[in-house]
């Protein structure tokens, strides 16, 4: 059996790179899956190739973050299960980063997965339904590098957020876990290490020869293990913050 069968699942930020993995990932596994971007192009571009739904919000404005789960229990019901990966990784240390730089990090990479949170937990409070939610968390909440400083803070925000409220609703039966990835090949990533460190063609080559394993994360991995801790498979657990990366975090040479 699918691990999603009969599921309905909403991935926040689900356009492209790591959401747009989960989105195909969960499809895959026999959920019917609605998705949240702000580029309408691109998202309807993946809703044609998939069938997936597509919401067009920016999740920025916490009125959308709320009505978008709305217009997706409209459209299908309910939603049983949900996946904030939406993120901004642009760069900014303690001392350069504006206010402004500041709080677009907090409204995207912290607000935002916060209200949806609210929203669907309320929902399934209301339903008396278990339900699942997987933050995508990043392994700068352990401290980062000087250059992603907002990020890191907000990052390790979530990595809060996870643990209160998976303890806060473990009684309702609603599984809520963070997976901390590390360095991933995306269309994102692509665009900030040229924006950002002067980047060349061959900066995934470069990369991978600096790196244990050999290569950066790959999405479709990443969205595997996130489709397990969203089905049933991955048992009672929850509250859990996993570190998913070739890097381990206090081992030293």
């Amino acid at each position: 059996m699918a691990l999603l069968e009969d599921k309905v699942v909403l991935v926040n930020g689900g356009s492209q790179g790591v959401g747009a993995g989960i989105v195909r990932a969960a499809l895959r596994e026999g959920a019917t899956v609605a998705f949240t971007g702000r580029r309408a192009e691109v998202g309807e571009k993946l809703a044609a190739r998939t069938g997936a739904t597509f919401v067009r919000a920016d999740l920025a404005d916490p009125e959308r973050v709320r009505g978008s789960v709305d217009e997706v229990i409209a459209a299908h019901g309910r939603v049983d299960s949900l996946v904030n990966a939406a993120g901004l990784t642009s760069r900014g240390s303690l001392l350069d980063t504006s206010p402004e730089l500041f709080d677009a990090h907090i409204a995207i990479n912290l607000r935002a997965p916060f209200f949806a949170m609210q929203a669907v937990v309320a929902h399934l409070v209301a339903r008396g339904a278990p339900g699942t939610i997987v933050n995508i968390g990043s392994n700068c909440a352990h401290g980062g590098p000087p250059f992603l400083a907002p990020y890191s803070a907000a990052k390790a925000g979530l990595a809060g957020l996870t643990r209160n409220a998976a303890h806060a609703h473990r009684w309702d039966r609603i599984r809520i876990n963070d997976l901390n990835i590390g360095w991933t090949e995306t269309e994102g990533e692509d665009a900030i290490q040229r924006e950002f460190h002067d980047a060349g063609d061959d900066w995934r080559e470069r990369a991978a020869e600096r790196l244990p394993m050999g290569k950066l994360g790959q999405v479709d991995e990443i969205a595997d293990f996130v489709v397990f801790l969203l089905s049933d498979r991955s048992g009672v657990v929850t509250g859990s913050l996993i570190d998913w990366d070739q890097n381990v975090v206090g081992a030293t040479d």
